[in-house]
């Protein structure tokens, strides 16, 4: 597969992260375009990876096979319009804006645009992201292994076979590290109640969970599995799984998942 030309349409935290895992997996800077409004943003990102920058979103997505949207959702009508005279026939058009359906995008661009709609979360920040994908019909396999390149530059990925999936991706791993960061929030606050200074229940917590991630990601066993593990008959985790399991925990996450899942099919009705 020949070496894509990438062109970023915004130049925030998201667009920096994904540019910094492309060049550190080789993907040479010089055939990366990046367009801002503003200048500080492009300093920013040129502090990173030494991209070339543009003045314009128009002349970053000319010639430019893998086009980025890294834009709020709130103008990405705007810039779609602006761009759609400029955008090769032959380019893969990836979202990662929350709330914009493919169907919005095509409208807005124009023509028989192929494109991908991803949904990634903030830990892409720290390259260990989890992101949702799914692609409109216009997409060839070639330009899925873009995408791929693309995002797996800052973490995993998954295909989704419904663009109505990635509500689902949503509620699971776009909201999902503020479920981890409230856990460990609860963890610390009981922690401190028992005696522990804050300093170190917080340390305690955040390195628990870090340990039980690598675990769960490094282990053949399962979940189910490695919990069974820790878990010693008549002993202080079973006393505190059972007070979790009575208190409905796992129909708590359930019903805040759908809350995420729905207020997400909400954004796009919204802002499509």
């Amino acid at each position: 597969m020949s070496t894509p030309t990438i062109a970023f349409i915004g130049a925030g935290n998201m667009a920096t992260s994904i540019v910094g895992g492309l060049v550190e997996a080789g993907h040479p800077a010089d055939q990366i375009r990046a367009a801002d409004p503003f200048p500080e943003s492009l300093e920013r990102l040129q502090q990173v990876a030494p991209v070339v920058a543009c003045d314009n979103n128009n002349e970053a997505v000319a010639e430019a096979d893998v086009v980025i949207l890294a834009v709020k959702p709130q103008v990405m009508a705007e810039v779609c319009t602006g761009i759609s005279s400029s955008l090769g026939a032959n380019a893969l058009v990836i979202s990662i804006a929350a709330g914009i359906t493919i169907d919005s995008m095509q409208a807005w661009l124009g023509g028989a645009a192929a494109i991908v709609r991803c949904m990634p979360n903030t830990p892409a920040l720290m390259g260990c992201g989890a992101s949702g994908l799914f692609a409109n019909n216009n997409v060839d396999e070639a330009q899925r292994g873009h995408a791929e390149k693309v995002l797996g530059a800052v973490g995993i990925l998954s295909w989704v076979p419904r663009e109505k999936d990635l509500d689902a991706v949503t509620a699971l791993s776009g909201s999902g590290p503020a479920y981890f960061f409230l856990f460990m929030e609860a963890m610390i606050d009981a922690g401190q109640a028992q005696g522990l200074d804050r300093e170190t229940a917080t340390r305690l917590a955040q390195q628990t969970g870090l340990g039980a991630a690598r675990m769960a990601l490094d282990s053949d066993a399962d979940l189910v599995e490695l919990r069974r593990r820790v878990t010693s008959p008549g002993g202080t985790t079973q006393a505190a799984v059972e007070s979790f399991e009575a208190a409905g925990l796992r129909q708590i996450v359930s019903e805040a998942m759908q809350a995420a899942a729905d207020r997400a099919d909400e954004m796009a009705r919204e802002m499509g």
